[in-house]
């Protein structure tokens, strides 16, 4: 088993997890971006997507280099990286993007939100996997002693961006959905992450 094999059953039965649905940014402040990343979107979306990769690339990457600029490069992301943390419970698999406080860029270490993209634009499975992956995320910080209370992670198809939050023994899946088309809203929720998480360390 894998990351991309978990339901919600799995996850409830094997993780003893609850889900339930809330407003996870209620105070959010839209951000305007950048000419830079309206172009990169805006060629990304002519040249068109022929698989998830090319997506990735075209859409979701440069939405977090905008990021990562805004935070003068405060955290580190991980890109096509292996999380293999329990093989033996299914918490194995790549994970698509990590972000970390760490420095350091040779393996993943203090990560604090993952995001998964979408498989053929399956937003809910997609937040099935990330869900696994932010257990996963749980046990190495445990393992490595740096305890994170709270942690994050975001479906996306490119086009279309769902949050949730891991906290005790919870998960909360935003019930506001973001669209590339309204790119400030998108990237407030994504900076209301950052912030967040900032604030654990």
């Amino acid at each position: 088993m894998a990351y991309s094999d978990f339901s919600v059953f799995d996850l409830r039965q094997q993780f003893d997890v609850q889900f339930r649905a809330d407003t996870l940014f209620p105070q959010l402040t839209p951000i305007e971006s950048t000419a830079w990343l309206r172009e990169a979107l805006r060629k990304g979306q002519n040249l068109g997507f022929n698989s998830e990769k090319s997506r990735s690339e075209r859409l979701v990457t440069p939405v977090l280099m905008e990021l990562s600029d805004r935070n003068h490069r405060s955290f580190s992301i991980y890109s096509g990286m292996n999380l293999d943390v329990d093989i033996g419970a299914g918490l194995r698999g790549e994970c698509d993007f990590i972000f970390s406080f760490s420095r350091i860029q040779d393996f993943i270490a203090a990560p604090v939100f993952c995001i998964t993209e979408a498989k053929k634009q399956d937003l809910e499975l997609g937040t099935i996997q990330c869900a696994a992956q932010l257990i996963a995320a749980r046990r190495l910080n445990e393992q490595e002693k740096n305890p994170i209370h709270t942690l994050y992670g975001c479906s996306t198809t490119g086009i279309e961006w769902r949050f949730l939050k891991y906290e005790g023994n919870e998960f909360i899946l935003d019930e506001q959905r973001y669209y590339l088309a309204q790119l400030p809203a998108l990237l407030g929720a994504l900076q209301a992450v950052v912030d967040a998480s900032k604030a654990q360390g």
